[in-house]
């Protein structure tokens, strides 16, 4: 199960967003020739990416930013990009572009703060933009609870596009890292869950100021939880493949 889109339409052309896609993907196809080389590939993560034990030592400071920027693969990309994807242009519209620059790296740096603090000693370099953009959910959380994001399940041989309220994705997303941290994670299960749930927590309280500053529950009254303007509906076509009968 995973996201696809949201019926919530922004009202100015998020720049910053695509400028972090743009970064990200950039960033990962100039490194990725060294793909062909565990080895290089390594070392390029051990000088870039955040590792715990350095940190915690005082050193290797700035890879607290630069590992937001790096990915370990095609698929991590790919997650990582489609989250800030649907979910980026309508927390910039709400904080400005330059706060939510600002809170991007902010719920970034946090995010490994909190793998750190879960595992201080790790010598495992974290790499990866999941713990900023988690900080994007929480945001999107806390001001658009009802917003409707259509989510795709695939069940064994069940393909199916259906619209749940953000607060059930969310909500579900924000359970399992936290479960996956406590029970997978702890027996090196190789993801930054920590990283997440600490990215989420801090930009759902990071957003508060803009919520309060809009009325708070009032907000959620107006709006009935839901954006404060229309939603966006998608509607599929018909099928171009002309019908056959049979004879």
């Amino acid at each position: 199960m995973f996201p696809i889109r949201d019926h919530n339409p922004s009202r100015r052309t998020p720049y910053v967003t695509y400028a972090l896609l743009g970064a990200n993907i950039l960033v990962f196809l100039l490194y990725f020739p060294l793909a062909s080389s565990e080895r290089a590939l390594s070392e390029f993560f051990m000088t870039w990416g955040m590792i715990p034990a350095n940190v915690t030592a005082g050193s290797d400071l700035h890879t607290l930013f630069t590992s937001m920027f790096l990915h370990g693969g095609w698929m991590h990309l790919i997650g990582n990009m489609l989250f800030l994807w649907i979910f980026g242009d309508n927390l910039e519209d709400a904080l400005g572009h330059v706060w939510y620059l600002a809170f991007y790296l902010i719920c970034g740096v946090l995010a490994s703060t909190g793998q750190i603090m879960w595992d201080p000693s790790s010598p495992i370099p974290n790499v990866g933009a999941s713990g900023a953009i988690a900080g994007v959910l929480g945001g999107y959380l806390l001001l658009y609870p009802k917003a409707r994001v259509d989510i795709l399940l695939i069940l064994v041989i069940i393909i199916r596009i259906f619209p749940v309220p953000a607060w059930v994705m969310l909500g579900i997303w924000f359970a399992i890292q936290v479960f996956s941290g406590v029970a997978v994670d702890s027996a090196g299960g190789g993801v930054a869950y920590w990283a997440h749930a600490g990215g989420f927590v801090a930009g759902l309280i990071g957003v508060i100021p803009v919520w309060l500053s809009k009325g708070a529950t009032q907000f959620w009254t107006r709006t009935d939880y839901h954006p404060p303007h229309p939603d966006a509906e998608y509607r599929i076509g018909k099928s171009r493949i002309p019908q056959v009968g049979k004879r």
